[in-house]
């Protein structure tokens, strides 16, 4: 549980200073380039989700935002994961919510930067955003692991148990 919290703490950190950079040092809707071809710093101010969509009810994002931290919290709390990778999945996801959320009570807008030039990708985030996502994805990665692992286990008690049974009949 603490690696969790280290990495949720991390991730605010990291999302918010990064933001105050962004504010401090680009005016907003202006750009500045990263790596030619590659990505760029565009500063904007985002009122809803992905997209903007939904941008005139931010309040659906904070109950939303709030239910996953709470419920992040009760899980790590209630179960307290061994699993190095549902701890590091589950900071980042926190981590990555939190920032966000800071950003709609201080600001009513989360602050995106980071657009995407090499594959053309149409929306500009922020690490927050980063970090949920690949918090995400690295929670499927273990879910499909443990399931994997869990077959195998069926199978071979499978395979012991038909073992058994064809000694039993000799």
């Amino acid at each position: 549980m603490i690696l969790c919290l280290v990495v949720a703490a991390a991730a605010i950190f990291l999302d918010q200073i990064t933001k105050l950079l962004v504010v401090q040092n680009i005016s907003e809707g202006a750009s500045v380039e990263g790596i030619r071809g590659v990505f760029r710093l565009t500063y904007i101010e985002n009122k809803g989700a992905a997209f903007g969509i939904l941008a005139e009810h931010r309040w659906i994002f904070m109950i939303l935002s709030v239910i996953a931290i709470v419920a992040i919290l009760f899980y790590l709390w209630r179960e307290k994961p061994k699993s190095i990778l549902v701890c590091l999945s589950l900071g980042m996801i926190l981590g990555g919510g939190i920032g966000n959320m800071i950003d709609r009570i201080l600001r009513g807008a989360v602050i995106d930067f980071v657009e995407v030039e090499l594959i053309h990708f149409p929306y500009i985030f922020n690490v927050a955003d980063a970090f949920v996502c690949v918090g995400c994805g690295l929670l499927i990665l273990y879910l499909i692991l443990s399931e994997v692992q869990n077959r195998k286990k069926q199978n071979s008690g499978k395979k012991d148990a038909a073992a058994s049974d064809g000694e039993a009949d000799a």
